[in-house]
């Protein structure tokens, strides 16, 4: 099982399964939404999610046409992602997940467009800009 919470612990979580996907997009948006040089990201089975607190303070930010991004309105802290068009996965936000759950292996997606200050130095696949299928 995995578990995660938001900063404030207004918005929990809890995945009954295993994370199948385990991605940094290095994308200008994600830089951005979360202030760092990437965003990792946890694939998960969206049956498996649920949430275990109350949902009043969960906001969506439709990002694009097809991505709707998912943060706690009280802290900010992003949640997930979910990608319209594969409505069966949820990718979790890494920085909200607790401990340290088994992982497959990383790889890097938009790297075309990373941050020029920053250097992937970890051996993951990269891919310029979306991951093949």
């Amino acid at each position: 099982m995995i578990e995660g919470h938001c900063e404030c612990k207004s918005i929990g979580f809890r995945v009954d399964g295993e994370i199948s996907d385990f991605s940094h997009c290095h994308c200008s948006q994600c830089r951005r939404l979360h202030g760092a040089a990437f965003a990792t990201f946890a694939g998960v089975e969206a049956e498996d999610f649920q949430y275990i607190t109350d949902t009043s303070t969960l906001k969506v930010y439709h990002s694009s046409d097809n991505h709707e991004r998912y943060f706690c309105g009280e802290c900010g802290s992003n949640i997930m992602v979910k990608l319209l068009e594969y409505p069966d996965m949820f990718y979790l936000a890494m920085g909200v997940v607790n401990g340290d759950p088994p992982l497959p292996e990383a790889y890097h997606i938009f790297t075309g467009s990373k941050a020029p200050w920053h250097e992937i130095r970890d051996p993951g696949e990269q891919f310029d800009t979306e991951a093949p299928e």
